[in-house]
């Protein structure tokens, strides 16, 4: 992997990181990877260097490095070989070595943080805990580990710092706060996260068990509203506004197409490696809800639009996933962007009036096309890999023709 060439200051050159040499190349190399300019890599070189010096001084082994540890490094009044003899170190410096730490904790080399960090909030450390222990017991994909995570960060707000505390009153008091402020559907979903949540504590012994059991229960009828859909005049017109002169609107060029073009979600559009693209049979590898696959034609749209945006702006970053950020670090895309893409773009067409302003506004619109082009529902229901053919089925409710040959005149009235 690259390693950065940068030189560093002078006062910094002399510094010895140690036994922690391997591991300062290893993270000095992930963050070229990431796109960062090696000015910037240098600064977390130096730092890094730093406390592998400081280590040395004060005799501390790699692997007891904790937040006690840090905290001392960033309070040390440093008179280390070959620093800036200072007093004082800047937030920006020990937060370098703060992410160099936690680069550690992924690495395996030291163990993770037991309680916080200056700086680290305790919800965080709760998540990531609840997160993990998703992914060991729950098999469920890790776009659903983050939305569950994301979903019960809000709700820790209103529950409180320290789960003993919480009882079936809170619990439900909490719930039916958050109703006052969110749709039915997104409550479900909430409830669903919040309710593993409560039962990872319980494992845990964390909390008091069988709290999952106090949330309330959310009233849903699947396919009770009609789909939001733009037409097809409007989708290529939001197609249409990308400017792919620029590496942002190329990038956003495809991900409007494959939204479009094949109906895909939000999360299929991040999620999509460089491998589930088989250019010679054109084809496309979807991962849908269940991890199961399937393999849809890829429209030659399509398939010209992420060729330009591979060749000619995907920054060179080591990830697998099709679709990166493009400003450094040039992480995979989050379900949540490709949805501000779509929204960017409704607001660059000037379509105000549009029922929803997310990535599915596109997958709708693209299932209305196609019923109304003449597709089955088996055929949309396919493409849109729906388990059911009733799921299928709500999109026929938009199709004023097919219902009105299918409408029966009403007692004592003509036919339609």
């Amino acid at each position: 992997m690259p390693k950065s060439t940068e030189v560093l200051p002078e006062c910094t050159q002399l510094m010895d990181a140690g036994k922690l040499r391997p591991f300062v190349e290893a993270f000095t190399s992930q963050l070229l990877n990431l796109g960062h300019t090696r000015l910037t890599v240098s600064g977390y070189e130096a730092s890094v260097r730093h406390f592998g010096q400081w280590l040395q001084s004060t005799k501390i082994a790699i692997t007891e490095i904790d937040d006690d540890v840090v905290r001392r490094f960033a309070q040390h009044r440093c008179r280390c070989p070959g620093s800036r003899q200072t007093d004082f170190l800047s937030a920006k410096y020990v937060n370098r070595v703060r992410r160099f730490v936690g680069f550690l904790v992924e690495y395996g080399a030291v163990t993770p943080p037991t309680h916080e960090l200056p700086g680290v909030d305790h919800h965080e450390v709760q998540i990531a805990a609840f997160q993990t222990w998703l992914r060991r017991h729950r098999g469920i994909s890790e776009r659903t580990v983050h939305r569950h995570g994301r979903m019960v960060t809000r709700l820790l707000a209103g529950l409180g710092r320290d789960p003993k505390l919480y009882d079936a009153r809170l619990v439900r008091q909490v719930v039916l706060d958050e109703a006052q402020r969110s749709s039915r559907a997104n409550l479900k979903t909430m409830t669903m996260a919040l309710r593993g949540y409560l039962k990872y504590l319980a494992t845990q012994s964390l909390c008091q068990p069988g709290l999952d059991q106090a949330i309330p229960t959310v009233p849903q009828w699947r396919l009770s509203a009609l789909p939001l859909y733009i037409s097809t005049a409007d989708v290529d017109r939001v197609v249409a506004s990308c400017d792919v002169t620029t590496p942002v609107g190329m990038r956003d060029h495809a991900v409007l197409l494959l939204l479009a073009r094949l109906g895909l979600r939000a999360g299929d559009v991040s999620s999509m490696c460089l491998e589930d693209i088989d250019w010679r049979e054109g084809t496309l590898c979807v991962r849908g809800k269940g991890r199961r696959e399937i393999r849809l034609p890829l429209p030659q749209d399509v398939g010209e639009a992420i060729i330009d945006y591979l060749r000619e702006a995907r920054p060179p970053a080591a990830y697998e996933e099709v679709f990166l950020r493009a400003v450094a670090p040039h992480r995979p895309l989050a379900s949540a962007t490709v949805s501000s893409i779509v929204k960017l773009a409704l607001v660059r067409t000037g379509i105000d009036n549009a029922p929803s302003r997310g990535a599915n506004l596109l997958r709708h619109s693209a299932a209305t096309s196609m019923l109304r082009a003449g597709a089955t529902l088996d055929m949309i229901g396919t493409v849109l890999r729906h388990r059911s053919v009733n799921t299928t089925a709500h999109y026929a409710k938009v199709d004023i023709n097919m219902l009105l040959q299918i409408a029966q005149p009403w007692p004592g009235s003509a036919s339609c």
